[in-house]
């Protein structure tokens, strides 16, 4: 939000410069993201009056003015096309040097000479606007320095306000913040009534008090169409970021960055019958100010008279009703829209207002009355009319209520970690607005209306804490008892998990728990039924059901970035389930792509493969202790290129999968290189059983190599099972040494070498033990796989 410093200044002006002021306010939890200073370098630049406009002689789209400023008439050469005689802008004559760094000259333009240049707000720092001269106001005095009539140079301070504090989103929410830091003194927020001269009454029907429990309503008639918005008012509007528009609608605009309440203004001639704030209906449509027709649902307040819906509550008014440059009868709505009715309106109809992000965050419920009595007496002084009395229609049983707060004395020290003064506490107290009574452990605390979001003990010390500073708080080192951790052996600690992965060269990245809804059912093949109600965007929708998506989203971006070898794992949960009982499940995923090593001399370049990534998920399953209880399956995966994926199955339970991402969703992350996942149940996979241990054998062993051809389909793992149980009780491990597919090798079949490492542990086998196991497992392998001995 931006502030305009002048503008603070009115309503409280501490002994603090604007670089003070600004580290105040940062210090007390209100971030100034910048400070512009506006008007600077004007010195030189007049009021001026156009008395005369004719053509160029050689040029179409130039203008030959003369230009009064007061003292002398100079000729100007203007290629302005609003530059029109009688109209006063500003002028700055030769040897001034503008903001954006040109120093004016007399130039010979065309042919003709120029005393100084008619300017534009680009031109001067003060806008955006570079499509003709400023146009002063009638009364701008001419000859007059334009700082001067427009009270430059002045600050506009650039805040970053947190959502709970919705009360700081106007010149009186920060005005009250600084004078509870300083001690300033503050202005009243208290405006002399206007005196109605009508009793003129627009019919208000609560009829929904639960979504409108204050509805603020006052009628001005005989307005002056052709009035305009004052120069200052104009002024304010723009250093806040606000256009001018209208009379009506700036003065809208004015009393909501002032006093935080948005406000809205009817054309009251088109205005039929009652106004009634209620619930819309689904179906409902209404065409809003800026001409887009909405489609309404039935979760969203709006304001309707007879002929139907005619604006969104706390969003934007309607078309059918909007003020323009023929109103003469105005209408003025304050009303206060519960935050729990504004919630994500806007964001459900793609908008966001200056309006709606008052009301989401919260406004003062008390503050209706005085907003509309400010913009009433606002709209008279500068377009005159007569105004009719002040309605105010509350239902006061759906207002919120403010209990006291207990506040202890003992509290207070704990969390601070000092002793505050009984009299300090209350001075604090009382100058951030607030009731205080004293009792025996401390004060009972009623906060102010527009506090709403002080509800319980711990945010009335945040605030002792704020305005006492925080940098003044003293360091203190905190002695506590730090008993040893029990330390189980049923689990591997997660963080070694992390250091093993870090060790192999990945990198930990954590991305969103929130992903988009076609992505998580591409990779997961399940639609997810934990659909938020208010996501941040339509790609952060659903709860993820696998890591995958985040992980390819920063594979995606690294690789955009000409990284060509990535490595990333991230540990977290995925969620599945339904709202009503759903499960979480924490995760260990990873992806790797590009170059298995990095770049070097002494070894070549290689592309990673599906071994790459299956060594790294037994390096992580090996910290167990019981990789060897573990198969790896083939598997059919949504996410996984057939042929190249593989579930890891251990005691008969699916524990992880990993394998290569397919072609179809590598096209969709616009991924060039092939990338290599895998994703495993962290609990699962890292469950350890006590260790044991066993003797080495102090007899020799004995190795035998057999070499065997069998179809190429079967895995290495099948026939090192069958292998070692045909005599496990002197088959101790056995061994693949070799895989041949080739000449001499018939199409579709491979030649697998394993070597068994035969050994007992009370005796020295014998020739005959060896070679009856060699037989047992030759015969198994026959009978198993077809398998026969290669020569």
């Amino acid at each position: 939000m931006k502030i305009v410093e002048s503008w603070l200044r009115e309503w409280i002006d501490p002994d603090l410069d604007t670089d003070s002021l600004a580290y105040r306010l940062t210090m007390a939890g209100h971030e100034v993201d910048g400070i512009e200073f506006e008007g600077e370098g004007l010195d030189g630049v007049l009021v001026a009056e156009v008395v005369e406009v004719g053509k160029h002689p050689d040029a179409d789209r130039l203008s030959l003015c003369k230009v009064s400023t007061g003292d002398e008439t100079v000729d100007v050469v203007c290629g302005a096309p609003n530059v029109r005689q009688g109209m006063k802008s500003p002028l700055g004559r030769p040897g001034v040097t503008l903001p954006n760094g040109i120093k004016l000259k007399k130039a010979k333009i065309r042919g003709v000479e120029s005393h100084g240049m008619l300017c534009s707000a680009v031109e001067l720092g003060l806008g955006e606007d570079s499509d003709g001269i400023i146009e002063l106001p009638e009364d701008a005095p001419v000859g007059a320095a334009l700082a001067d009539y427009l009270s430059l140079p002045d600050a506009v301070i650039d805040l970053d306000l947190t959502p709970n504090r919705g009360d700081c989103f106007s010149v009186l929410g920060i005005a009250r913040e600084v004078s509870a830091l300083t001690g300033a003194e503050l202005k009243s927020a208290v405006f002399p009534s206007v005196a109605a001269t009508i009793e003129d009454r627009q019919p208000v029907e609560l009829v929904y008090p639960e979504g409108c429990p204050v509805f603020a309503g006052r009628v001005v008639r005989n307005i002056d169409p052709r009035a305009h918005s004052p120069i200052w008012m104009v002024e304010r509007l723009r250093r806040a970021g606000l256009r001018a528009i209208h009379p009506v609608v700036d003065v809208t605009n004015y009393v909501m960055l002032e006093l935080g309440q948005p406000l809205h203004a009817y054309d009251l001639a088109l205005v039929d019958g009652p106004i009634r704030p209620r619930l819309s209906k689904p179906g409902e449509k209404v065409t809003l100010l800026d001409e887009k027709e909405v489609e309404l649902d039935d979760r969203t307040m709006v304001i309707t008279d007879d002929s139907g819906v005619i604006g969104l509550a706390g969003l934007m008014g309607g078309l059918s009703t909007a003020v323009s440059d023929t109103t003469v009868d105005v209408f003025f709505e304050g009303a206060f829209w519960p935050q729990a009715c504004m919630a994500g309106r806007a964001r459900s109809y793609g908008m966001h207002t200056d309006a709606s992000l008052r009301f989401e965050r919260g406004v003062d419920p008390e503050g209706q009355g005085r907003a509309v009595e400010r913009a009433t007496a606002l709209l008279v002084d500068i377009a005159g009319g007569e105004a009719g009395p002040l309605v105010v229609t509350t239902e006061k049983e759906h207002l919120p209520e403010r209990r006291p707060i207990q506040l202890r004395r003992d509290r207070v020290s704990m969390l601070l970690g000092l002793e505050l003064d009984d009299h300090a506490v209350v001075d604090m107290l009382h100058r951030l607005g607030l009731g205080v009574t004293e009792t025996d452990v401390g004060w009972d605390v009623v906060a102010p209306s527009y506090r709403f979001d002080l509800e319980v003990e711990v945010d009335l010390i945040e605030e002792l804490a704020r305005i006492y500073g925080y940098n003044e708080i003293p360091e203190t080192t905190a002695i506590a008892e730090t008993p040893l951790e029990v330390v189980s052996e049923s689990l591997v600690d997660i963080e070694l998990a992390a250091t093993t992965l870090v060790a192999r060269d990945y990198q930990e990245v954590i991305t969103y728990s929130f992903v988009a809804a076609d992505a998580n059912a591409a990779l997961t093949g399940i639609e997810s039924e934990l659909v938020l109600s208010n996501p941040i965007s339509s790609e952060m929708s659903v709860m993820r059901a696998s890591l995958w998506p985040g992980i390819l989203q920063a594979v995606a971006a690294n690789a955009s970035r000409q990284q060509d070898r990535v490595r990333l794992f991230e540990i977290g949960k995925s969620f599945h389930g339904s709202l009503e009982q759903h499960e979480e499940v924490l995760r260990i995923a990873g992806a790797v792509s590009g170059p298995a090593l990095p770049e070097q001399w002494a070894t070549s370049t290689q592309a990673s493969d599906f071994f790459d990534i299956k060594g790294d998920v037994a390096a992580l399953l090996a910290l167990a202790g019981n990789a060897e209880k573990c198969r790896y399956v083939p598997a059919e995966h949504p996410a996984l290129q057939p042929g190249q994926a593989a579930e890891i199955v251990r005691n008969g339970r699916v524990i992880g999968v990993f394998g290569k991402l397919h072609p179809m969703h590598a096209k969709r992350f616009e991924l060039r290189r092939d990338v290599f996942l895998f994703e495993l149940d962290a609990d699962a996979a890292l469950a350890s059983g006590a260790p044991t241990a066993r003797p080495v054998s102090r007899y020799p062993s004995i190795r035998r190599d057999i070499a065997i051809v069998v179809d190429e389909k079967v895995s290495a793992d099948e026939l090192v099972a069958v292998v070692e149980a045909s005599a496990p009780e002197i088959i101790s491990s056995v061994r693949i040494f070799d895989i041949y597919q080739g000449p001499g090798i018939e199409a579709g079949l491979k030649s697998v070498a394993l070597g068994l490492i035969l050994q007992e542990t009370s005796r020295t086998l014998t020739d005959a033990d060896a070679d009856s196991a060699m037989q047992a497992a030759v015969g198994n392998l026959q009978d198993k796989f077809a398998a026969e001995l290669r020569e």
